[in-house]
């Protein structure tokens, strides 16, 4: 589908859309005044108002072009007017993730030298305070929402976002021509934003994504995912992560969609039913849960309820297939009796979901399919603006991330000799192609410009034939890619076999005994595992037996507790080579979080800090194991 405005950059996108929706009332965002409120909608008409007002408070306030600008909030009306005054005026966003400590937003502050720092809650405020006196270059903090602690707005420095848009107003008859000068001058070469990597080790690095990387990636997505006039978006993935920034949020707006904002990761499943979206992005995480819940509730139920839900998951599945005639009478009775209710669940509108971030385990991306709620799934990197590949709408091939996008060069390097063994284009594309597993390769016009400041790295992920290094391993299977694993995840066990651990894992996340598992071996002689229980079902079982304990420690060292894990383990590992089947575990009694340092802000798993942490938990496994 094309968009439905012609742009070449971002800026060209928000005014083509301004002037074609004028005057029609046509809803761009919509947010929750309260959490008990409606939804409030905010038509295009609003929006070129307030961007253009807050384009002049930032020109008042010493912003010029390529000066950085950053942006501490989570998604919401206010962040995309900030981005929009940016890219109207040739500023740089620079977005941190609201779950970055003080120390980490003071190192991005003073990495990208940024001018002025747009904070949401009075919590992202106190961060501000605390290091604004170390970051030379910060001139203004500017609060989305009124703190309750009153001493941080007698700080000089720091303005209300609702007097900064007054301030604008003001201003703006004054710094009309200059805006319009500046629009006009931004050329696709020009970066709209840094997007600094959470990465799993090491500081942060800026990725520089310029008006043409992001362009490129939108008008391609668009030549493969249908999004139009009608569709809604439910945004709550961080707008600081490539993937919701170019697909949740410009992706949206260049098909005229609409974009409703959730209240909070925690209240989507609410806020879905309240906007009714017909288009999701989410991680394999949220999909998992609803799994999890769903088979859960079936487990908890009575033997005809567990046999009504597993003929209506073969009959979806064999819907989802392409087969009809008699299938076709019973999946409406499969969707009145199971399908139906987890539809409504979501609003009642979905179109599709699209998953990125992490690998989607298959079998959940398969009872989706069987229920009629499609799910697309992509990859890609912050470094590729980030989209590479992905599944189009009816063609789901579960267990891939679909073909190369349009413009976009996708290469298997082979790991033994560095060889490339194929490189497949968008545009010329064989559907029946298959590979060896390598290193995926990139190359394309959204490839990132490079890190900020720093070569050294650039050139370390960017060869000299203009290949992007993934550190991904994959292979294309029918002309399609399948990740295997991240490079530096391959553990060697002691008898030199390399194993890939996500792959392992993927399979241990349908189990309803199991919400995070990380495979441990490095120069071991067999794999194991550190698992974090799903401790709603450990307590509702507890409760069941009629068990006593005094802390989830020693819930999780009860003999009954241990066996029901041997026997998830030895269940699941029947499917699994012999080096790479799970021996031995230790459970673990807290989640892994964000907060707690063992996940990134797009949840996945920083290896190091969790073998760190539970190393004594591993060295227990492999010294006091019978295996």
């Amino acid at each position: 589908m094309p968009t439905v405005v012609a742009f070449e950059t971002l800026t060209e996108l928000f005014q083509n859309l301004a002037n074609k929706y004028r005057g029609t009332d046509k809803t761009a965002f919509a947010r929750k005044p309260a959490s008990d409120a409606p939804y409030e909608t905010i038509n295009w008409d609003q929006v070129s108002e307030d961007v253009h007002h807050l384009a002049a408070f930032l020109i008042e306030k010493g912003v010029e072009s390529g000066d950085r600008v950053a942006i501490l909030s989570e998604n919401r009306y206010e962040w995309a007017l900030v981005d929009l005054a940016l890219q109207l005026i040739g500023g740089i966003n620079v977005s941190l993730y609201t779950t970055l400590p003080a120390g980490q937003c003071e190192y991005i502050l003073q990495d990208s030298e940024a001018k002025l720092f747009f904070v949401s809650t009075g919590i992202q405020l106190k961060k501000a305070h605390e290091i604004f006196d170390r970051c030379d270059d910060i001139q203004r903090v500017i609060a989305f929402d009124e703190p309750n602690i009153e001493r941080f707005l007698d700080e000089p420095y720091v303005n209300l976002f609702e007097d900064a848009m007054i301030e604008g107003a003001k201003r703006f008859p004054e710094v009309e021509e200059e805006i319009k000068q500046r629009s006009k001058s931004i050329a696709p070469e020009d970066l709209a934003t840094l997007i600094y990597t959470s990465g799993t080790t090491g500081k942060p690095k800026g990725v520089m994504l310029t008006h043409r990387n992001i362009v490129s990636n939108i008008k391609a997505a668009h030549q493969l995912i249908n999004i139009n006039q009608d569709d809604r978006c439910l945004s709550f993935l961080p707008l600081c992560h490539s993937f919701e920034r170019t697909a949740g949020y410009y992706a949206m707006l260049a098909g005229g969609a609409e974009i409703y904002y959730a209240e909070s990761v925690d209240t989507v499943a609410k806020n879905m039913t309240e906007a009714s979206p017909t288009i999701v992005m989410s991680v394999p995480r949220l999909f998992e849960k609803i799994y999890n819940l769903v088979t859960k509730s079936v487990e908890e139920g009575s033997a005809v309820k567990k046999k009504i839900f597993e003929w209506a998951q073969s009959v979806g599945q064999k819907y989802a297939d392409g087969e009809r005639g008699l299938i076709t009478m019973q999946k409406k009775l499969a969707d009145k009796l199971v399908f139906d209710k987890l539809k409504e669940r979501t609003g009642g509108r979905i179109r599709f979901f699209v998953s990125g971030g992490a690998a989607l385990p298959a079998e959940i991306g398969t009872f989706f399919m069987g229920a009629g709620l499609n799910i697309i799934e992509g990859y890609g990197l912050t470094e590729t603006s980030p989209i590479m590949c992905c599944n189009t709408l009816g063609n789901e091939i579960m267990g891939t991330v679909g073909r190369v996008l349009p413009g976009v060069t996708v290469a298997i390097q082979r790991l033994e000799d560095s060889e490339i063994v194929t490189a497949l284009s968008g545009e010329d594309y064989p559907t029946s192609i298959d590979t060896e597993q390598g290193e995926i390769l990139c190359k394309g016009p959204n490839v990132m410009k490079g890190y900020w400041k720093n070569d050294e790295a650039t050139h370390e992920m960017i060869d000299n034939e203009g290949y992007l290094h993934t550190g991904d391993v994959g292979k294309f299977v029918d002309g399609k890619l399948q990740i295997t694993d991240r490079i530096k995840h391959m553990i060697v066990n002691a008898g030199g076999k390399n194993i890939y651990p996500g792959p392992i894992e993927d399979l241990f996340k349908t189990s309803k005994w199991i919400d995070q598992l990380v495979v441990v071996g490095e120069r071991k002689p067999y794999m194991a595992a550190l698992i974090v229980p799903d401790f709603e079902a450990l307590e509702d079982y507890a409760e069941d037996e009629n068990m006593t304990y005094g802390s989830i420690s020693e819930l999780i060292n009860e003999e009954r507790v241990q066996k029901i894990y041997r026997n998830e383990i030895h269940s699941y590992s029947k499917e699994l080579a012999s080096h790479e089947k799970i021996r031995d575990f230790r459970l673990v009694s807290n989640e892994f979080t964000v907060e707690s340092g063992e996940l990134t802000p797009t949840l996945k798993v920083k290896r190091r800090i969790v073998e760190d942490k539970y190393g004594h938990l591993i060295e227990d496994i492999f010294s006091n194991s019978k295996v």
